[in-house]
């Protein structure tokens, strides 16, 4: 069987930054255990799969070791590739998903992603406590969201990766007020292999219902100052938040399976 694939660099707007993503489109949908093997030959944090569904798409996403329920960047990045080669000039699509209906709206270069709001709550369990000391704050969800002082201390932080694939959580969020940002984050996974993900628009579910609430904000720019980097626009609209950023093609090719 031989399936097209595109390699799409997302939150960026030249080659070489953001965050990379493959993208496979499907008329119908492989075992999962076939589309697990290409995610980790891709050797990506993210491959996304769709297929048509109706007027939209079902889209799933792997990791090199799982399949996840929430993938920002892949999700950019398949919109990408749908309104560049699927359908090509589309300006909205709809996406179904592990996490609910998704959409996706592109503003000429950029591409909004309307996704559900995910409020961080403040968590002291053990685990947290053990991981990160008592007086750090943090917040639960399916990540925790460690917030640091300065975007010095973001930069600067060193994680400990084989403590971080104990938790229970899916990943590690760290965030801090930005220089000429309105805040700036990093992102950890290494349970699920990933040690450090480039641009992480799943995270911004969380981060932007914090910063609103901290800076009283309902817009505000961000960037997540991995070695790559990526700059992301953020809005709260409610229950939901627009995540934006632009896409860049890196590779197209066939795969065969």
């Amino acid at each position: 069987m031989t399936l097209k694939m595109y390699q799409v660099d997302a939150f960026a707007s030249t080659p070489f930054t953001g965050n990379p993503a493959a993208v496979v489109p499907l008329q119908n949908w492989l075992p999962d255990a076939l589309m697990q093997q290409i995610a980790l030959e891709n050797n990506l944090s993210e491959t996304a799969f769709f297929v048509p569904e109706g007027s939209g798409y079902h889209i799933r996403w792997f990791t090199p070791t799982a399949e996840v329920k929430l993938c920002g960047h892949a999700t950019l990045a398949t919109a990408f590739v749908i309104a560049s080669f699927v359908s090509p000039g589309a300006s909205r699509m709809v996406f179904d998903s592990l996490s609910g209906e998704l959409r996706v709206e592109r503003e000429g270069e950029r591409y909004y992603l309307d996704f559900p709001a995910q409020p961080p709550v403040r968590c002291d369990d053990p685990e947290a406590v053990r991981l990160f000391g008592p007086d750090a704050e943090v917040y639960g969800g399916d990540d925790y969201l460690l917030v640091l002082s300065c975007e010095a201390d973001v930069i600067h932080y060193i994680p400990d990766m084989a403590a971080l694939k104990t938790m229970t959580k899916r990943g590690l969020i760290i965030t801090a007020p930005g220089k000429t940002k309105d805040f700036v984050c990093r992102f950890f996974a290494p349970a699920i292999g990933i040690d450090e993900d480039p641009v992480t628009g799943s995270a911004f579910t969380r981060l932007i219902p914090y910063w609103n609430k901290r800076l009283g904000k309902t817009t505000m720019q961000a960037r997540q100052v991995s070695t790559r980097g990526g700059d992301v626009a953020c809005e709260i609209r409610g229950e939901r938040v627009r995540i934006g950023g632009e896409a860049v093609l890196y590779l197209t090719g066939s795969i065969n399976v």
